[in-house]
C-alpha cells in the first residue's frame, strides 16, 4: 500500500511541475510573435485620406478610441475627442476583465516607432511585449493587406494631441490572465481583393469591418458557436437594457434574405442624416445600440454594396433574434 502511495504522490509532484511549468512558460515565453517590423512609413496626403476613411467608417478604430455620446441612438463620437481613449469593455458588459481603449493621439503614439503600431494593430502586443485583449479584432486585422494598415497608421500620426493620463490599466481575471498570452499571433496579411470581384472585396471589407465580432453568437467561454457564423444574437448589457445583433445571414425570414442591396445600403446611409433614428425606437423610445451607425454610414456605396454581395453567400441561418429588451423586462425573452 505505501508502494501506491509513492507512486501516487510521484504522480501528483509530475502532474504540480508539469502545470507549474506550463503557467511559467504561459507567462515568461507568450506572446512569442517575434519584434516589432523594421517600418518607416513616409505618408503621403493620398495614404492619409485613405487611412481616415478605413480608421473612420471600416474598421472605426476612432469609435472606440474616442468618447462617445451615448444620448443619441448610436453612441456618435464627440467631437474634438478623436483618438483620446478612455472607452471601457468591462465585466458588467459581460467581459472577463475590464479593458480601456488606449490614447491613439500623438500625445501617447510619439513614443511608438511605426513598426511598434503594426505589430500592436496585427498581432495584438503592445509596446512593451504584453499581450492585448481582442476587443481591438486584431486577428481580423492581421489578415488586412499591410499598405491598409500602413495608411491608418499614417492617418492616427495626424490625430490632434490630446493628454489623456487618466485612462486606467486593462487587467484580466483568472484564466483570461494566462489564455491572454496565448491569443496573438504572427501575422502576414494579404492583398486587398479589387472590388471588380465583389464577393472576394465584399469579405476582405466586412473581416476589416469587424462585422463578425459582434454578429456571430459566442459560448460562456467566449468561442463562436458553431453554425451560427453571422447569424446574430449575441448579447451587450447597456444601462437602458440588453442589446441583441442582428441575423445579417441570407436567411428569408429571419435575416436579409428578403434585402435587396438598395435597401441595405440606405439604411446605413440613413444614419449620415441628423434626425436618423432606428426602426427599434419605434417600439423602444429608450433603445440604444452599440453598433456605430454614424461611423459606418460615411462608408461608400461601393464598399457597403460589396459587403451585401458577399453577405448574400454566407450560409443562411433561420435564427429570430429580439433585438432591445428594455432593463427589468429580461424575462420576456425566451
Amino acid at each position: 500500500m505505501k508502494k501506491v502511495f509513492r507512486i501516487l504522490g510521484i504522480i501528483a509532484g509530475v502532474v504540480v511541475l508539469l502545470i507549474a511549468g506550463s503557467v511559467a512558460y504561459i507567462k515568461t515565453a507568450l506572446p512569442n510573435v517575434g519584434p516589432a517590423p523594421e517600418l518607416t512609413i513616409q505618408a503621403d496626403s493620398a495614404q492619409i485620406a485613405r487611412g481616415k476613411y478605413l480608421a473612420n467608417h471600416v474598421a472605426v478604430c476612432i469609435d472606440c478610441h474616442s468618447e462617445r455620446d451615448w444620448k443619441i441612438v448610436g453612441g456618435p463620437l464627440v467631437a474634438g475627442t478623436e483618438g483620446k481613449g478612455g472607452e471601457p469593455f468591462t465585466r458588467d458588459m459581460g467581459f472577463p476583465g475590464s479593458y480601456y481603449a488606449k490614447n491613439l493621439t500623438p500625445a501617447h503614439l510619439s513614443g511608438w516607432s511605426d513598426g511598434e503600431i503594426y505589430r500592436a494593430i496585427t498581432t495584438g502586443v503592445s509596446k512593451d511585449g504584453h499581450a492585448l485583449f481582442p476587443v481591438m479584432p486584431y486577428r481580423n486585422y492581421g489578415q488586412m493587406d499591410p499598405n491598409d494598415i500602413k495608411a491608418v497608421i499614417a492617418y492616427v500620426r495626424t490625430l490632434k494631441p490630446i493628454e489623456n493620463p487618466a485612462i486606467p490599466a486593462s487587467q484580466s481575471d483568472f484564466p483570461m490572465n494566462l489564455i491572454i498570452n496565448t491569443m496573438p499571433t504572427k501575422s502576414e496579411g494579404s492583398k486587398r481583393p479589387e472590388p471588380a470581384d465583389s464577393v472576394a472585396y465584399g469579405k476582405y471589407m466586412l473581416t476589416f469591418a469587424g462585422c463578425g465580432e459582434c454578429h456571430t453568437p459566442v459560448d460562456d467561454k467566449g468561442q463562436p458557436l458553431p453554425g451560427m457564423t453571422l447569424a446574430g444574437g449575441r448579447t451587450f448589457a447597456m444601462p437602458v437594457g440588453t442589446v441583441r445583433s442582428a441575423n445579417l445571414t441570407a436567411d428569408a425570414e429571419t435575416g436579409i434574405g428578403r434585402w435587396t442591396k438598395e435597401a441595405f445600403i440606405t439604411r446605413f446611409k440613413a444614419a449620415e442624416k441628423d434626425d436618423f433614428t432606428h426602426p427599434a425606437t419605434l417600439e423602444h423610445a429608450e433603445f440604444n445600440t452599440l453598433m456605430p451607425w454614424r461611423m459606418y454610414a460615411g462608408m461608400s456605396e461601393q464598399d457597403l454594396g460589396a459587403i451585401f454581395t458577399y453577405l448574400k453567400t454566407v450560409t443562411p441561418v433561420k435564427n429570430k433574434v429580439v433585438l432591445f429588451t428594455p432593463r427589468g423586462k429580461e424575462i420576456a425573452v425566451r
